[in-house]
């Protein structure tokens, strides 16, 4: 069965980021994720999923100076103090939030790095993800990582399928797994159903955005229905979120989910 989540920091922006919840719930979304929580109290937001009857499936690690243009900490050598702290306060949130799964971003690499440079940040990433996983499994969560196309985000350490997957089979952590983002896939290197298949035991979390602009899965070059009817046969049963920037209203855009149990 296939289950959507509101990301929603992209999705219900015409509502404070609290009133989202209950505005996803109503469309009909059983789940919710988004970027990040740390500017809420965790006992606020716990208790708007309460009331809404939405489960908090997802989040990102503390990025760094987000503001300034940072998007992550997993990779960068001399802040690894930085992203342990942040891996205790994501756990601490995850705990409050009852959310299964936290996103390390692995930030990005230095304009015109050389060899020396890239092997600085590959061994950075896979100290820093073995903490993560390590701390994450001590109180039942899993961390996921996720490759990012590289043409909205230039210079992101992590931007293949086959670097993340080398990533989860050297760490070999169970609770180390994949964010698999169709959008950001189709982007780097299509063949969707392919990657879909021989990574499917490693995938913990899915992601879906129309392509080329990111907006409603039905607007663009993928064709959503045939990935969905693959991914259960596949026998998937995570949640698959719904990351994408509508072409107008959120409400007013959410035709193509009908079949899925959302109402427009």
């Amino acid at each position: 069965m296939i289950r959507l989540a509101a990301n929603l920091s992209m999705l219900f922006t015409e509502h404070d980021f609290i009133d989202r919840i209950q505005a996803a719930a109503e469309a009909g979304f059983r789940g919710v994720e988004y970027l990040f929580p740390y500017d809420h109290d965790p006992q606020v937001l716990a208790s708007a999923l309460r009331e809404a009857g939405v489960e908090q499936v997802l989040f990102n690690l503390p990025p760094g100076d987000w503001a300034a243009g940072e998007r992550g900490l997993a990779s960068l050598p001399g802040r690894e103090a930085e992203f342990r702290d942040g891996v205790i306060e994501a756990l601490r949130y995850a705990e409050a939030l009852d959310c299964p799964r936290v996103h390390a971003m692995a930030g990005l690499l230095p304009v015109g790095a050389d060899a020396d440079t890239l092997r600085a940040h590959r061994a950075t990433y896979m100290a820093n993800l073995r903490f993560a996983a390590s701390e994450a499994a001590k109180v039942g969560r899993q961390v996921l990582i996720e490759p990012i196309n590289t043409r909205d985000m230039p210079g992101f350490f992590l931007s293949r399928q086959g670097q993340a997957m080398a990533v989860l089979e050297e760490i070999g952590a169970g609770n180390l797994k994949l964010q698999f983002d169709i959008y950001h896939c189709q982007v780097m290197e299509g063949d969707l159903i392919r990657h879909l298949e021989r990574q499917f035991t490693a995938i913990a979390h899915i992601q879906i955005a129309g392509v080329p602009e990111r907006h409603e899965p039905d607007v663009g070059e993928v064709h959503y229905p045939a990935l969905f009817e693959r991914l259960e046969r596949l026998g998937y049963e995570g949640w698959i979120g719904c990351e994408y920037r509508p072409v107008a209203g959120t409400r007013e855009g959410l035709g193509w989910g009908r079949g899925y149990g959302l109402m427009s």
